[in-house]
């Protein structure tokens, strides 16, 4: 049995690639280039130095692969669509800041949860009941 993509599906892959999106770009943009290592040590940083702030000091105590972990056991244990989807988009977002070891498991479980969750019910297996009413 396969699974099949409803709209919720979608949705979630649609997440998934915009917070992937929105990772790497954040990332090259202002995490990557030296120079807002002096810009952000001025006496009066621009705003864009709190997030930079903030995305280092989650990636340094690892919280975005932690996170992702987390969610992706969730997802896992109780095979949910939307936890399969946050932990995925967070995995990635892990992986892009250098958590990739708790990261890619994290996002492998989700996805696991979120594939488990979107394939069709199992059918149950004959009971030996159902020869004798023949």
């Amino acid at each position: 049995m396969r699974a099949r993509l409803r709209s919720p599906d979608w949705a979630g892959i649609g997440v998934v690639v915009a917070v992937a999106a929105l990772a790497i770009t954040f990332r090259e943009l202002t995490i990557v280039p030296r120079a807002y290592v002096a810009i952000c040590a001025a006496t009066h940083p621009p705003l864009v130095c709190l997030p930079r702030q903030a995305v280092l000091w989650a990636q340094y105590e690892r919280w975005f692969g932690m996170t992702a972990l987390l969610l992706g056991i969730l997802a896992f244990a109780f095979a949910r669509r939307s936890l399969g989807v946050a932990a995925l988009a967070i995995g990635i977002a892990a992986v892009v800041n250098y958590n990739g070891t708790q990261g890619i498991i994290g996002a492998a479980l989700g996805l696991w949860g979120w594939l488990e969750d979107a394939a069709p019910a199992r059918i149950a297996p004959p009971t030996g009941n159902d020869h004798a009413q023949q």
